[in-house]
């Protein structure tokens, strides 16, 4: 049975909810539920990976965000009942892009 410190090399992979492609998890933008500007429950972005709770992994490209908006990626893959903003997400991504 091969053991993980057999490989070094061997990193984290995690899909993305926007294209749903594998991609290795630093490569990924981490997403959890937070609070949205309006005090509602909103997607929000965690790029240091730190955050607690569950997370979802999003290429941090604006196609990759709109497919997860689209498809509403966000409520499903962070399992939350009613539908979750992705605004903050969509925020964050834009001004990166500076």
């Amino acid at each position: 049975m091969a053991n993980l410190s057999d490989n070094p090399a061997r990193t984290p992979v995690r899909t993305c909810i926007g294209c749903r492609e594998k991609a290795p998890k630093r490569e990924l933008l981490r997403v959890v539920i937070g609070t949205g500007d309006d005090g509602r429950p909103a997607a929000v972005p965690d790029p240091d990976g730190t955050a607690p709770g569950r997370g979802a992994h999003l290429h941090p490209t604006s196609a990759c965000y709109d497919l997860a908006v689209r498809r509403r990626a966000f409520s499903r893959a962070l399992r939350a009942r009613e539908g979750l903003a992705g605004a903050p997400v969509g925020e964050f991504l834009a001004s990166a892009d500076m």
